[in-house]
């Protein structure tokens, strides 16, 4: 199996997240690399800066990683997880502006493909229900 982009999934629900995960796994297999992340450190609704730079490692791939997020904390923890991972791992890691399940199905089929992080990004993003 080559490396390919993974997928992070990023809910304020860590049910929702692992749904949408599970489902991404049952439609496009296990070639991709996906990581759900949910829940504040309470285990309430929210997210987690510390949760989700751990998601990423989990699935750390040389090709990418491609974060879907459902809310816009979501998006604001999982900018600055990028941020604190830095450098030039930083730059493999990409933020989609796309809806959770639907973006993450698809990037995850771009990526399943062997394409590159920017191309599963843009594919994603263009996916507009």
């Amino acid at each position: 199996m080559s490396e390919t982009v993974s997928i992070v999934i990023v809910s304020h629900s860590p049910e929702v997240a692992s749904g949408a995960a599970d489902m991404v796994r049952q439609m496009v297999g296990e070639e991709v690399r996906v990581a759900a992340c949910g829940g504040n450190p309470e285990g309430g609704l929210g997210t987690d800066v510390g949760k989700i730079m751990e998601a990423i490692e989990s699935v750390w791939s040389d090709k990418g990683v491609a974060i879907l997020v459902d809310l816009g904390g979501a998006e604001t923890n999982s900018e600055m997880a990028i941020e604190m991972i830095g450098g030039a791992r930083a730059e493999k890691i990409a933020l989609c502006n796309a809806p959770v399940v639907e973006g993450a199905v698809m990037a995850a089929t771009e990526a399943a493909g062997g394409s590159d992080l920017q191309t599963v990004k843009a594919t994603a993003e263009d996916f507009q229900s």
